[in-house]
């Protein structure tokens, strides 16, 4: 029993060092969370698909532009019942047996041509019809060649429209895409900087507890010797009771936000990660109107309003082709002829035309086709007070944004300074306490302090690269290396 109790004991051993040995820990530095976070973070690849569907969006548009190559028809085409037709004997309509089967085909080359709204198309077909009823032989029934032309008159032209809409949305996309980039740089800035302040949490609430057991093993001896109150006794042992909640706290909270950190990476369990803070950072102020210029020229917001405005003249575009006349005419230009057989049916081909115009004039619709029109009026004139409110709301966020971002610097060389001397302060405190020359209150109070300023020195890194990347993200600008934010939008579409 007692070797079976031993043997099951080494395998959890075994199993447990396992577990500890299959997780890998990654020591990470700040720049390198930013570039994971690029590269394989759940957040970019979303983005990433979010382009390719604009870019097939913008394809597809394209190919409208491209001549089209079809094959159409029907087989087979059975009837059987009674047509309507004319009999000039009586000068009436009679209706006859009809019982005809017949297979149509068809090849035609076609071309959009977007100035005009004009399609010419180039085709080809053949059509065997066979009458059942009279039991005559199969008619072959051939089009060799005829020219097709269609042209709207007064009506509207969407392709036209959409010459001036879809490269607009597309450079948007792109732009969309790189900002969304730089929105995941940020979002790693939060949560490196999350785990960051969770690691130095759990570093400060061990030295605190070490420290704190320390004093309270000193309290007491010197209680025992009667050089203290029992009073401060108590309060030693209160901070030594805290201490040893607040280090399993952070414990808690460390797991937590690496958790978050793994996730967000891409990372499995199996993966333990520990952070490097950064310790410098950019000697860097940029320039009011240079970031201006550069958000009003980069920033897909910008280029989202004018799309706003480019939909709603459009669409008051096609409201008011709807009011008047509406006209297409229809032109056509060929050879056709028919035969009992194949070879027959293309030769000695007769001419063949057709011209026809075709046209909707609305006489009476009770104001539908006005009110439509004033609806898409004012819904262009609501989109333009739109676009140039969210122009001024813009460039005032912009302005507080760059001025917050250049208060930054000395934000954080401030927080660094207060962090060395709050921690020299309680190095000092900590000795007079030891010699029995300041109260603990004054010792808990230094301890506080040190802590306090440790954690704003890491908030005032995290607010500087989060403004950082934010300014990023408004002017799609590298500021540290002078030069615009871009990258393969070819790979990303493989």
């Amino acid at each position: 029993m007692k070797n079976l109790l031993l043997l099951s004991l080494l395998a959890l051993l075994v199993l447990s060092s396992k577990d500890i040995m299959a997780q890998e820990v990654k020591k990470l530095t700040f720049d390198e969370v930013i570039k994971l976070a690029e590269e394989q973070s759940p957040n970019a690849l979303i983005a990433k698909h979010r382009f390719r569907a604009s870019y097939w969006e913008y394809r597809s548009y394209q190919a409208q532009y491209l001549p089209s190559l079809t094959l159409s028809g029907s087989t087979p085409d059975f009837s059987n019942g009674l047509t309507k037709v004319y009999d000039s004997g009586t000068d009436q309509y009679i209706y006859t047996p009809k019982n005809t089967i017949s297979t149509m085909g068809t090849l035609s080359l076609s071309q959009n041509i977007g100035l005009t709204g004009t399609v010419i198309s180039l085709s080809s077909d053949l059509t065997l019809y066979k009458d059942i009823a009279l039991k005559l032989p199969i008619n072959y029934i051939s089009d060799p060649a005829y020219i097709h032309i269609t042209q709207p008159i007064r009506q509207f032209n969407t392709l036209k429209w959409q010459k001036k809409i879809e490269p607009v949305k597309y450079n948007a996309a792109k732009k969309t895409y790189l900002s969304n980039i730089e929105g995941v740089h940020m979002s790693a800035v939060m949560n490196f900087f999350s785990l960051a302040l969770a690691q130095i949490n759990k570093q400060i609430a061990e030295m605190n507890y070490s420290n704190a057991d320390t004093l309270f093993r000193i309290a007491k001896g010197r209680y025992q010797l009667g050089t203290i109150a029992e009073d401060e006794l108590l309060q030693m042992q209160l901070s030594w009771l805290n201490a040893e909640t607040s280090r399993k706290q952070a414990d808690m909270n460390l797991r937590d936000r690496e958790i978050r950190l793994r996730s967000f990476l891409g990372y499995n369990e199996n993966v333990r990660i520990e952070l490097i803070l950064p310790n410098e950072i950019p000697d860097l102020q940029v320039d009011m109107k240079e970031v201006l210029d550069l958000a009003l020229q980069n920033n897909p917001d910008i280029l989202n309003q004018q799309i706003n405005v480019l939909n709603a003249q459009s669409n008051e575009a096609q409201a008011k082709a709807s009011k008047g006349l509406n006209a297409s005419l229809s032109a056509s230009l060929g050879y056709s002829q028919q035969a009992e057989n194949v070879n027959a049916a293309y030769n000695n081909l007769s001419n063949s035309q057709l011209v026809s115009m075709h046209f909707v004039l609305p006489i009476l619709d009770w104001g539908l086709a006005k009110g439509r029109y004033q609806m898409a009026k004012s819904s262009l004139e609501l989109a333009q007070v739109q676009a140039k409110q969210a122009l001024v709301d813009f460039q005032q966020n912009l302005f507080l944004d760059v001025e917050q971002f250049n208060l930054q610097k000395n934000q954080v060389e401030i927080a660094a300074k207060s962090d060395t001397v709050a921690m020299k302060r309680y190095e000092v405190t900590k000795q007079r306490f030891l010699i029995g020359k300041i109260a603990v209150l004054d010792l808990n109070d230094a301890d506080s302090r040190k802590d306090e300023n440790k954690r704003a020195y890491v908030q005032s890194l995290q607010d500087y690269w989060s403004y950082f990347f934010n300014i990023r993200s408004l002017t799609l600008f590298d500021f540290i290396n002078r030069k615009p934010i871009e990258t393969d939008y070819e790979k990303l579409l493989r």
